[in-house]
């Protein structure tokens, strides 16, 4: 599988951030890339506004979402990012959508709220409530997941278990202290001890790290973006995975169950 790393920094204005998407997804397909992974929260952003992306929210069916699905009916790419969708109590859901061939193929609501470093993602945010599901793309299985759930090794481990063969994490990681270690070492850690490949996606600019990256099946950083906008293409080998299994066989050793939702 080619998979392409679609890193910008997130306007305030939706069809500002709709072009961004529509060129990265001309770019990936041009590159004949099957997967193309853009970051977190991509409909729009202010740091000065925290209330905006509830305010900006659209529905699936909105112009935001409904101008990348036409543009993907002309070629065979995955498209994956994260847009907020209206919920109510006057929040949002924060929604991974999976898009191909004019069609949304998967969505996944996010689970783990970032309640954490001094913000609270649940004051605008309703967290979800349904372990997502896989997807193929060029025969690998592929897990979803968002940013804040990198932390919480339950979840990767269930999407292994399930049959994901590479893990996406669409992201916006705060800049802080010990943070760009932090998701170095996460990325890493998720990808070693399920024996997957992690395809992991910063939004970059003046508030988050960029730093987008894929790490293979034994923790090995295989491709690395840096802070700035960019699109960065890698491939994955699903014999990789296989060798990986056989050598670090832990999915097969583990002694704890698949892990649920509470």
């Amino acid at each position: 599988m080619k998979v392409a790393l679609g890193q910008f920094a997130v306007s305030r204005e939706w069809q500002e951030n709709a072009d961004s998407c529509l060129a990265l997804m001309k770019r990936a397909a041009e590159g004949e890339a099957d997967l193309l992974v853009l970051p977190e929260a991509v409909l729009a952003r202010d740091n000065t506004d925290p209330d905006l992306v509830v305010k900006a929210a659209q529905p699936l069916d909105g112009p935001f979402i409904t101008q990348l699905l036409g543009a993907s009916e002309h070629n065979a790419l995955t498209t994956i990012m994260s847009v907020h969708v209206p919920s109510d109590q006057h929040k949002a859901l924060n929604v991974l959508v999976a898009i191909r061939n004019g069609e949304i193929i998967a969505t996944y609501e996010k689970l783990h709220l970032y309640d954490a470093f001094a913000v609270q993602e649940s004051q605008r945010v309703n967290p979800g409530h349904v372990i997502p599901p896989l997807i193929e793309v060029a025969g690998m299985k592929v897990g979803l997941m968002t940013c804040y759930d990198v932390r919480f090794p339950e979840l990767a481990r269930r999407l292994a278990l399930d049959g994901a063969e590479v893990l996406v994490l669409p992201a916006a990681w705060v800049k802080g202290p010990l943070k760009e270690m932090h998701w170095d070492l996460l990325t890493r850690a998720r990808a070693l001890e399920n024996t997957c490949y992690m395809v992991a996606v910063g939004e970059c600019g003046p508030r988050n790290i960029g730093n987008s990256l894929v790490v293979d099946p034994l923790g090995v950083a295989v491709a690395n973006a840096a802070e700035s906008p960019t699109l960065l293409f890698a491939e994955l080998d699903p014999e990789r995975v296989v060798y990986a299994r056989q050598m670090l066989p832990v999915l097969e050793n583990r002694r704890f169950a698949r892990p649920e939702l509470k």
